[in-house]
């Protein structure tokens, strides 16, 4: 219930002022009938699974805890579905140990994935065929993305939208719905402390600051002084509480500050690697290339109306089907 939860509140609910035309988001299964949620809760689906090939993307959430440890297959009839739209070239992404629906549909099949970390050792030994990573929080392998579990999935799903509509609408997205703009993909989705003791142990106010002032060098040394901490400190609190280190999340927020600027300004390719804090042209095309797969002029070219006042960028329409 919780990762159909998370679809719903990203594309199925429309937000004023954030993108018009927004998804079309359809809660597809394989029967209408009711079927049991958590405790209290039905789920009824309005669309049969036909409907996943007229979709532009697929979200698979979790299946049911007896199609992870084997004493129940994950449903033919859906297995059958998703074929069919991968053949057809359809985007399809799993949330938490939806992976395993995917699995059995042989999806993943010599592919990177991931899921909810206390089930990626079973989905490894259940399909060897797929390389599985329980160390990220998300995985985009082109048409093909799977997610960690609970959080990770929501992360998925703005990922998702960052793909489509740009990093803009993503954030303002996160914003509505009071979550971290962008966490990479390659983050540690089992940290091991993510919520601070006291508020004085709290790394959130430098974060901040820093995110404020990514036009600025930031030396790693510098941040743990304004923290009260020693820089070898500093760095294990990172770790520990973020999954990252202090310059993989600088990079990814100084990534994220470029991709918003190309989206909503005319600024010159080298005035906008110098307010992400990216440095000249010639890197931030270097790490556009290594991080994104495109020139920061390509990426600009993708959303020529990424910004609302620009006027609409027509969005796909999402498919949402349950085991």
């Amino acid at each position: 219930m919780f990762e159909i939860g998370l679809a719903c509140a990203v594309f199925g609910v429309r937000h004023d002022g954030l993108f018009d035309p927004w998804y079309d988001l359809r809660l597809c299964g394989v029967s209408p009938e009711a079927a049991d949620g958590a405790p209290g809760f039905a789920l009824n689906a309005p669309y049969g699974l036909d409907e996943l090939a007229r979709a532009d993307t697929v979200l698979v959430p979790a299946v049911p805890e007896e199609c992870i440890d084997g004493t129940r297959e994950v449903p033919a009839e859906l297995i059958a579905a998703l074929r069919e739209a991968a053949d057809a070239g359809k985007r399809i992404a799993s949330l938490c140990n939806g992976a395993f629906a995917l699995a059995a549909a042989g999806l993943l099949d010599g592919r990177p994935a991931t899921a909810h970390w206390a089930h990626t050792a079973t989905l490894a030994r259940r399909y060897p065929k797929v390389d599985v990573d329980d160390q990220v929080l998300y995985i985009d392998d082109g048409n093909v993305l799977t997610s960690a579990g609970m959080s990770g999935g929501l992360d998925l799903c703005l990922h998702l939208v960052r793909r489509d509509l740009g990093a803009q609408v993503a954030n303002q997205l996160a914003r509505v719905l009071v979550v971290p703009a962008h966490r990479p993909g390659g983050q540690a989705q089992f940290v091991e402390r993510p919520v601070p003791e006291t508020d004085d142990d709290s790394l959130m106010p430098v974060l901040a600051w820093a995110a404020d002032n990514l036009h600025r060098t930031l030396p790693v040394d510098d941040l743990a002084a304004r923290a009260g901490m020693s820089p070898r400190t500093f760095h294990r609190r990172m770790r520990s509480a973020v999954g990252i280190t202090p310059l993989q999340w600088l990079l990814a927020q100084r990534l994220n500050r470029a991709q918003e600027l190309l989206e909503t300004t005319d600024l010159p390719i080298d005035h906008v690697g110098e307010r992400s804090g990216l440095g000249t042209a010639n890197n931030l095309r270097r790490l556009f290339a290594l991080h994104l797969g495109v020139s920061p002029t390509e990426y600009r070219r993708a959303f020529p109306s990424a910004h609302p006042a620009r006027g609409p960028r027509p969005a796909g329409r999402m498919a949402d089907a349950r085991a």
